[in-house]
């Protein structure tokens, strides 16, 4: 079979049009289809498929020239959001800050929850950060003054310093 246009073979366009109840075919290769106008409906379709994703990622997909990379395992921050899958524990510090909203949006929360065992029930609880550590023992400070336990306010005060001085 041959471009019904130019006469090339393999023509890929198979083109039919109804005009005034009259039909028509025509069988042509790309380049005269796109000559006469006709284009492939699919090649808006992956634009439309990538926006749908991104409206779901938060439209924060850069271009994919300049996409930065896992320095461990090279994934890029379109393949995560391809995928649904993370590369490696290094991508959550490389893409963090364009990862966190999907996370928030997905999970509900950025802080880890530990889990504890209660008489053979597992339940969760929220994990102390070092400020939530630091606020409880300076409660537990304050109320050793209150009642004059001088020593165990002394310990507190020097647990607190440690904890801000350092990386606890």
């Amino acid at each position: 079979m041959k471009c019904q246009k130019c006469g090339k073979d393999n023509p890929t366009v198979h083109v039919k049009k109804v005009i005034n109840g009259e039909y028509t075919e025509y069988v042509l290769c790309q380049e005269c289809a796109s000559k006469m106008g006709y284009k492939n409906m699919f090649t808006d379709m992956e634009n439309e498929f990538s926006n749908l994703l991104g409206s779901f990622f938060g439209n924060t997909l850069p271009a994919r020239s300049q996409a930065t990379h896992c320095p461990n395992c090279g994934s890029t921050y379109y393949d995560i959001a391809d995928t649904g899958k993370v590369g490696c524990a290094e991508c959550y510090n490389t893409f963090y800050e364009m990862m966190l909203p999907s996370i928030r949006r997905i999970h509900g929360n950025t802080t880890h929850c530990g889990k504890k065992t209660v008489a053979g029930i597992e339940y969760t609880e929220k994990a102390d950060t070092k400020s939530d550590r630091i606020a409880k023992l300076k409660k537990k400070l304050e109320q050793a003054v209150e009642v004059q336990n001088f020593e165990e306010a002394v310990k507190l005060r020097d647990e607190i310093k440690q904890l801000e001085d350092n990386n606890g």
